[in-house]
């Protein structure tokens, strides 16, 4: 099933947290905190103001980003867990140097 965001929202994907913490304490999965980090897998056209005229996303596809812990609705999309959120609930882009880690 294709999937395309209408409007100013984007589908991200959650980024797995890690495993470890720095001094090597290996964390169960009960006491992790759902990531506030993802990819951006598919972006809307943008929203409206006023006037009408079209407000193009700041974001593209591949974007790493950072979002609030409760936002976005969870939906599931081919089998795979996505968030559905406005490009308002997204608080930046993270750039330059940062390895992609496992997709959840």
């Amino acid at each position: 099933m294709k999937f395309r965001p209408l409007h100013d929202r984007v589908v991200v994907k959650r980024i797995d947290a890690e495993e470890k913490t720095a001094g090597g304490i290996i964390i169960p999965d009960s006491a992790k905190e759902k990531p506030s980090q993802g990819e951006v897998l598919s972006v809307g056209p943008g929203g409206r103001d006023e006037a009408g005229k079209l407000i193009p996303i700041d974001l593209k596809v591949g974007d790493i980003v950072l979002f609030g812990k409760w936002s976005g609705t969870e939906v599931k999309i081919d089998n795979v867990d996505v968030l559905i959120m406005k490009e308002s609930d997204i608080m930046g882009v993270i750039t330059g140097g940062v390895s992609k880690k496992k997709a959840a």
